[in-house]
C-alpha cells in the first residue's frame, strides 16, 4: 500500500533519491509501479543487502550537486533526527521537482506513545536511533514553509494496516505529501 501511495505522488519515470533508505524495498517496490525509475538511496547506516543502489553519507549533507534528482523521497526519516530542518533544506536543493515525506503526526499524547511503541518495535532491533522527534501537522507546515516547500498533495488516510487494527495505528498518526518548491 505504501508503495502504491508513494508511486502516485511522483511523475513517473525519472530519478528518485530515497534519504534514509534501510534496505531499499520500500523504493523497490516503488520501481516495480513505476517501469524506467532510476533509484538511488543514502543512508548512515549500510544493510549487509540493498534493494536499491545506496551508498553511507554523513546524515547531515547529500552527496549530490544541485537539483541532482527529480524527486526525493523520506519515508519515516525525518523523526530519527534530533532536526529536521537541515535534511529538508538539503531535499529541496538537491530535487528538480518534488519532495515525497512519509512520517507521523503527534497531536497528543496518546499519540506519542503509540508511536514511541511502534518506533520502538520496527525499528530498535537493526540498531537505529530513537530521538522520538514527532511533529504535529502545523509543526510540520511551518517547516515544510521554511525550508521554501509548498504542499501540492497532502494524504492522511493510507491504509497501511489491516481493518482490526487500523484505529489504533493509523488514524491521525501518518501522513504522505508531495512537495513542491514555494513560489
Amino acid at each position: 500500500m505504501l508503495a502504491d501511495n508513494i508511486a502516485r505522488l511522483l511523475d513517473g519515470p525519472g530519478s528518485l533519491l530515497d534519504v534514509g533508505c534501510g534496505d531499499g524495498t520500500v523504493t523497490a517496490l516503488v520501481g516495480k509501479r513505476i517501469v524506467g525509475l532510476n533509484a538511488q538511496g543514502i543512508d548512515v547506516l549500510a544493510r549487509p543487502q540493498c534493494a536499491i543502489p545506496m551508498q553511507v553519507y554523513d546524515g547531515h549533507s547529500f552527496p549530490f550537486a544541485d537539483q541532482s534528482f527529480d524527486a526525493v523521497l523520506f519515508t519515516d526519516v525525518l523523526h530519527h533526527t534530533p532536526d529536521p530542518m537541515p535534511l529538508l533544506r538539503e531535499a529541496r536543493r538537491v530535487a528538480r521537482h518534488a519532495v515525497v515525506i512519509k512520517d507521523h503526526l503527534c497531536e497528543s499524547a496518546w499519540d506519542d506513545r503509540v508511536l514511541r511503541a511502534m518506533d520502538w518495535v520496527g525499528n530498535r532491533p537493526h540498531g537505529i536511533v530513537l530521538p522520538y522527534n514527532y511533529w504535529s501537522e502545523r509543526r510540520w507546515r511551518s517547516a515544510w514553509a521554511e525550508a521554501g516547500l509548498s504542499p501540492v498533495r497532502y494524504l492522511t488516510r493510507l491504509g497501511l494496516y489491516p481493518a482490526p487494527v487500523r484505529p489504533l495505528f493509523e488514524t491521525g498518526l501518518h501522513f504522505l505529501v508531495r512537495l513542491e518548491r514555494a513560489c
